[in-house]
């Protein structure tokens, strides 16, 4: 799925003060990149993927996925292009613990009034193709950290979407283990082309990006594509290095 965001505004209300959380945002990815979105706390990362996830729509501006104008959508076809083409991966897994693996990948497919079997067999192959065919049957308080977010990458992969936004999605795992979900997530864009977009610090996922976008104060500071950063950085760019 391509990205592309024009000169996109969202503020907050806090109690009587308006929080400006992104000015005036234009930025493109293209279909099945693998893209990284860096920056301090407060920076406005969170935001972005919510307006790309179509949870939120802009103050001013416009969210286009594959060419489609989302942010002028009414909040019913927004929530149902949500649920037909964008998978969530959570820093904090976001499963619900009385439900089995298979229960929680499944969970979106029945949401979709997908046939009970149907969603049943996908929800199996989702699994299997993050390494846990064995497993299937083990509620989320019976699974490692790693696994847990295994079963969230297939909960966002069962409905097989053009797009897969991941929040801090190795922030809670020690380093092997995250380094294997990278792997794991890079793989399964290449076989399927579909577009990665995330919110991390990781040095092992920025590094692994096609395209690295910088954010500060709501601004976008600064975009790296892969081809680039085995040039020069920009200033923009060390800068975050050095204070990383």
């Amino acid at each position: 799925m391509s990205v592309a965001l024009a000169d996109v505004v969202k503020s907050y209300r806090l109690g009587s003060t308006s929080v400006v959380a992104l000015r005036g945002v234009s930025l493109t990815v293209a279909a099945g990149a693998f893209v990284v979105v860096r920056g301090p706390s407060g920076s406005g990362k969170s935001t972005l993927l919510n307006l790309l996830g179509c949870i939120d729509a802009p103050d001013a501006g416009c969210v286009r996925l594959n060419g489609i104008d989302v942010s002028s959508l009414p909040d019913a076809q927004r929530t149902a292009f949500r649920a037909a083409h964008i998978g969530f991966v959570f820093q904090n897994f976001n499963l619900v613990p009385v439900l089995t693996a298979l229960e929680n990948v499944a969970y979106p497919l029945q949401l979709l009034t997908m046939d009970a079997a149907e969603c049943r067999r996908r929800a199996r192959a989702a699994l299997d193709e993050v390494g846990l065919s064995g497993l299937h049957d083990r509620l989320p308080g019976a699974l490692s950290g790693g696994q847990r977010q295994r079963v969230a990458v297939a909960r966002a992969l069962v409905k097989r979407p053009a797009l897969i936004l991941a929040d801090e999605p190795t922030a809670n795992l020690d380093s092997e283990t995250g380094a294997q979900l990278i792997a794991l997530m890079r793989g399964i864009q290449r076989a399927t082309g579909c577009t990665f977009i995330f919110s991390s610090h990781d040095p092992k996922l920025i590094a692994d990006a096609d395209q690295q976008v910088l954010l500060r104060d709501g601004t976008i500071i600064d975009v790296v594509r892969r081809r680039d950063l085995f040039r020069h950085p920009s200033p923009a760019m060390r800068l975050s290095n050095e204070l990383a």
